[in-house]
């Protein structure tokens, strides 16, 4: 099932600081001035030195931490001051995210575990498994593995799982962070083909990617998160 929008991702002056409440409620900035717009069909990836603040940006985005300041837009919905449900729904619709991490409920088969973006818009069981089916085996994980739970997996197993659980529903918008990081090379190739055919349907893409040769082949654009570090703004 595809989303029947593409919008594009804007990101207006965000700023973001932590409070380490353990230590007299330190204010730390790590972040001003984020600015970046990603149109549909383009892929951005962003660079800058490890701590720059690329999984940070990221997270915002997605609404896993709150911005100080700025907007950002995705669809019309400003994520910065969007209502918990509102994120919700546009993380059902809207935007995925493919993290180098899968995070799932234990004893779920691994079959449902990447249907369940489809199941979650209403795609009927059939269809949503026939998907999830496919993408497993286009990501080279065994028929026989597909009613166990992803949780006694290899790390590159479940790293395949989640890749193919991100790519399960077409999202008009997607966050990338290291996907195809340990990937041999048959895998890898398989994954950047689901970029580029992300980006031909017209999905607004940003990623993190330290494959370079990887990041040249599917990239439009850079934009170097440095340059948002409240140092280089002083």
């Amino acid at each position: 099932m595809t989303a029947s929008h593409s919008p594009k991702i804007d990101i207006r002056n965000v700023g973001k600081s932590f409070t380490l409440h353990n230590q007299g409620s330190a204010v730390i900035p790590v972040m001003e001035g984020a600015t970046l717009s990603v149109a549909p069909g383009e892929c951005v990836g962003l660079v800058g030195a490890s701590g720059a603040g690329k999984s940070t940006l990221m997270r915002l985005i997605y609404g896993n931490y709150l911005a100080a300041s700025g907007q950002i837009l995705i669809g019309g919905l400003d994520v910065a001051q969007a209502e918990p449900r509102d994120i919700l729904d546009l993380r059902r619709k809207t935007l995925g995210y493919v993290s180098q991490f899968l995070r799932v409920v234990p004893r779920v088969s691994t079959l449902d575990v990447v249907a369940d973006p489809l199941l979650a818009v209403g795609t009927p069981v059939e269809a949503a498994r026939d998907r999830a089916a496919t993408l497993l085996a286009q990501l080279n994980i065994p028929e026989r593995l597909w009613s166990l739970s992803p949780t006694t997996f290899s790390g590159g197993e479940q790293q395949r799982v989640n890749i193919a659980r991100g790519f399960a529903y077409d999202y008009p918008a997607m966050l990338l962070d290291e996907p195809t990081a340990s990937l041999d090379a048959r895998n890898r190739a398989t994954v950047l083909g689901l970029i580029e055919s992300a980006k031909a349907r017209g999905a607004a893409i940003i990623g993190i990617f330290h494959d370079e040769a990887a990041r040249d082949q599917v990239c439009d654009s850079f934009i170097d998160v440095s340059a948002f570090s409240p140092k280089a703004a002083a």
